[in-house]
């Protein structure tokens, strides 16, 4: 993988605010990943000290290993679910 765009996606991910959630696919619109799985693999690998948990799937829900851990630090964060679903349209970040 190019190592300039893993360190785009990380500094893209970093920019998302508390309390705020994107998607995978606008992180790498944003970062110009080829693919929203790119960034979820970035993230897997490398991103543990990223605010990785507002990071989202496109129906804005988490991935499914991760659903309690992320929602609960985002509810944390003033993100609150419906059931296992964050609604984009109130959270969803705008840059």
């Amino acid at each position: 993988m190019d190592e300039e765009l893993h360190e785009r996606v990380r500094e893209v991910v970093a920019t998302v605010p508390p309390g705020k959630v994107a998607t995978y696919g606008d992180i790498a619109a944003i970062a110009g990943a080829p693919s929203p799985r790119m960034i979820g693999r970035i993230l897997s690998e490398d991103g543990a000290d990223l605010p990785w948990h507002r990071i989202l799937r496109a129906n804005g829900t988490p991935a499914p290993h991760l659903v309690h851990r992320q929602l609960e630090l985002l509810r944390a964060e003033g993100v609150l679910a419906d059931g296992q679903r964050v609604n984009l349209k109130t959270y969803r970040w705008q840059p």
